[in-house]
């Protein structure tokens, strides 16, 4: 995965993006001072190079019956007792990924092999989600549950700045 090379223009049009994905290409023409047909050409030159993958709400999940935040780190086993092929730990990810409480799924280093952020309505949904569904995954062999108390900053912003 390459970078893409950015200049001032670019990243003030993503800092603006970021902040209101709804903003006119004309309240940035105006900000950046440039014409808009030039920020209509940046944006689609940020968009087919995948610099911006898509276009989403944020959405409050506390306001919508998810307000409790857990991370959870998991351990995988690539040959499970009774298989008798490695499982592919990519595809694993991928299987845990796709159940609807997981925000995010990362294959990581240390002592761990997956971290997941998973949202539900308490610690009680949480402990159905661990113990019914993500424990039942082949190749999920032990967890480790963290609780948030706080969510003091959640952001998908991507600091622009060397």
């Amino acid at each position: 995965m390459s970078s893409v090379t950015l200049d001032e223009k670019d990243k003030e049009i993503l800092r603006m993006l970021m902040d209101d994905a709804k903003v006119s290409a004309k309240d940035i023409s105006v900000k950046i001072d440039s014409p808009i047909t030039t920020v209509y050409s940046r944006i689609k030159r940020l968009e087919d190079s995948k610099v911006i993958r898509g276009y989403k709400p944020i959405l409050d999940a506390g306001k919508l019956g998810r307000p409790t935040t857990a991370f959870i780190f998991v351990s995988f086993t690539y040959r499970p007792p009774g298989m008798d092929k490695d499982l592919d730990q990519r595809e694993v990810a991928k299987r845990v990924g796709r159940f609807p409480e997981v925000q995010e799924v990362h294959i990581i280093t240390g002592d761990w092999d997956f971290l997941i952020k998973v949202k539900e309505k308490d610690v009680n949904a949480v402990g159905k989600f661990v113990v019914d569904k993500l424990r039942t995954v082949p190749g999920i062999s032990k967890t480790l549950t963290i609780m948030v108390f706080d969510p003091v900053k959640e952001s998908m912003d991507v600091p622009l700045e060397p």
